[in-house]
């Protein structure tokens, strides 16, 4: 039998502990209670983005379950910040670092209390992969629960995004809306609660959880003002109950196979760029490396399969309404592209899970493979002399995927974006912001509003850009993104000047500057690495222990390895 109270038994059991007790029963827990296991149920709940706005109730309906079910629910929350209201200035620099202070916290609280088990709900960007890496890290029984996208905003007869607010931004100052347009897309693009309603990073991280075994079968597409959220979130309080009595635990769900499976859905739904930083996160959690060039190989045999912004038609609600994430799956496992071995928080494996699921027809949403809409996936990991340590573009719904041109340089975003609103730059420019990496930003920046805002303006398939910072899931054009090593260490890209020529090739997965490796030299010894304005507090920090981009951008050793890499 498994001992589902071995971690609480040492916080309540015993004359010891008395004082401990009595600490409970100031929060309305009774004798009966200290005989249970203690369960955690760690949220994202806030005010500060409407992704996280319903964890509370949320959080409630899984703790009815966990009760049914014999355990002690015990709720706490953690950070988290808005990507999006973060987005264009200094803030955006504390995206990036939350993850691991979100995974960083729930250890604690895990760690100090000593519960027996874990639910977590999460919404925001970067608290899906730090709820996933505090489950690899702490190996408890544990479970995964999405707070669920958007509904789709509405305005003139067609679907809106806060994807279309960021470009409106660039139409209104370009002159190609009005102000009264601006202002109705504004006001009609996000309807409610719930995370950002295309396939960007939040909701490719919950079809990633999904994949990867560790949310249950069905519960990533739903929005979170669904009528059926009580229900969902009181089974996934009574499963974390059943992963406990049968000690189920992450580690055993996180197989190098599990990593692929995950893999393959960020391609074949055409994801988010961050999630090439959050899979090697996670996977660092365990001791399995995920190499990008083997990351890559997967892109290359996967192809998209699902129809959904920033490539594509559709948003998450409208997956939601095909039949949601296992559809998805279903034709991937189909067409022979997924582990269907692999164990997930259902007790069952991944075929076990899509037996009974059926690909509807009559929809075009989620196509079978023979029907797919590329063949190659949504993502392209590129390398050469300028990203030895490799980079990522999002090409899902890219016509355009070869550019050669002269750098325009700039060291940071705001003045990337300065010169943007002052119409200077031009179709066949390459973009290159720097200093926006892990360690030079610190924090590794997005940029939505400066790929946004070149769209807005004409120029998002007449020019090419590359960054050691980040984008958000919904940028879209030739952006390149998390070129390593980045400027702040002596990457390359700290190496280039104005008018240099440059190949961007995103079909084969290149990038060449065109300086000779001896005028490099030349510049690097003259190169001086510019100082940090940030010399106390977390950035600071974060700056001193954070690793490479390709890496994951971790900030401790992790486990020791366990696994080879991927196949």
């Amino acid at each position: 039998m498994t001992d589902t109270r071995s971690r609480s038994s040492k916080t309540v059991d015993g004359p010891s502990r008395a004082p401990h007790r009595a600490f409970y029963r100031a929060m309305g827990l009774q004798d009966e209670d200290f005989k249970k296991p203690f369960i955690g149920v760690a949220t994202t709940w806030n005010e500060v983005t409407p992704c996280n706005l319903t964890q509370r109730d949320q959080a409630t309906w899984a703790k009815q379950g966990i009760q049914e079910a014999g355990g002690v629910p015990r709720e706490f929350t953690t950070i988290a910040v808005s990507d999006g209201i973060a987005m264009g200035h200094e803030g955006m620099k504390a995206s990036l670092i939350s993850r691991e202070i979100i995974a960083d916290s729930v250890e604690l609280v895990m760690h100090a209390h000593q519960y027996d088990a874990w639910l977590g709900i999460a919404g925001c960007d970067k608290s899906l992969p730090g709820m996933m890496m505090a489950m690899a890290r702490l190996n408890l029984p544990s479970l995964f629960l999405y707070g669920g996208t958007i509904m789709p905003g509405h305005h003139d007869g067609r679907d809106l995004t806060v994807q279309d607010v960021y470009e409106a931004v660039g139409a209104y100052a370009a002159g190609k809306i009005d102000e009264q347009e601006f202002c109705a897309i504004e006001q009609s693009a996000c309807p409610g609660a719930g995370s950002c309603g295309g396939q960007f990073t939040a909701n490719t991280m919950a079809c990633v959880a999904e994949a990867i075994g560790l949310a249950l079968p069905g519960t990533s597409a739903y929005p979170a003002l669904h009528p059926d959220r009580p229900k969902i979130n009181h089974q996934a309080g009574q499963a974390v109950m059943r992963l406990l009595e049968a000690n189920i635990r992450p580690r055993d769900i996180l197989t190098p196979k599990a990593f692929e499976n995950a893999i393959r859905v960020v391609a074949a739904t055409g994801g988010s760029t961050n999630a090439v930083l959050h899979l090697p996160a996670l996977a660092h959690e365990i001791g399995i490396e995920l190499d990008l060039r083997q990351v890559e190989r997967l892109f290359n045999e996967t192809p998209v399969l699902a129809d959904l912004k920033p490539g594509g038609r559709f948003v998450m609600y409208d997956l939601f309404q095909v039949g949601g994430v296992p559809v998805l799956l279903k034709s991937l496992l189909d067409a022979g592209l997924l582990h269907g071995d692999c164990l997930t928080v259902s007790g069952k494996t991944l075929a076990e899970n899509l037996q009974d699921v059926v690909i509807p027809e009559n929809q075009q949403v989620v196509v079978p493979a023979d029907k797919a809409l590329s063949p190659t996936g949504g993502l392209k990991m590129m390398f050469g002399n300028l990203a030895p340590e490799g980079a990522v573009v999002k090409v899902a719904g890219l016509t355009k995927r070869l550019h050669y041109g002269p750098a325009k340089v700039f060291n940071g975003e705001e003045e990337t974006f300065a010169a943007i609103e002052r119409r200077e730059i031009h179709p066949g420019d390459v973009v290159i912001i720097r200093y926006e990496g892990p360690k030079g930003g610190p924090g590794m920046r997005e940029m939505l509003s400066v790929t946004a805002a070149l769209y807005g303006q004409n120029l998002g398939q007449e020019v090419a850009l590359l960054t050691d910072g980040r984008f958000s899931g919904a940028t879209r054009g030739l952006m390149v993104g998390h070129v390593g090593p980045e400027a702040y260490v002596g990457g390359p890209i700290a190496l280039i000047e104005a008018g240099d020529l440059i190949l961007v090739d995103a079909e084969n997965g290149v990038i060449t500057l065109e300086v000779d490796d001896a005028e490099l030299e030349r510049r690097r010894q003259h190169w001086k690495r510019p100082e940090s304005k940030y010399t106390h507090g977390v950035f600071h920090k974060y700056a001193q222990s954070v690793g490479p981009a390709c890496k994951g951008a971790v900030t401790h050793p992790g486990q020791p390895s366990r696994a080879t890499a991927l196949r």
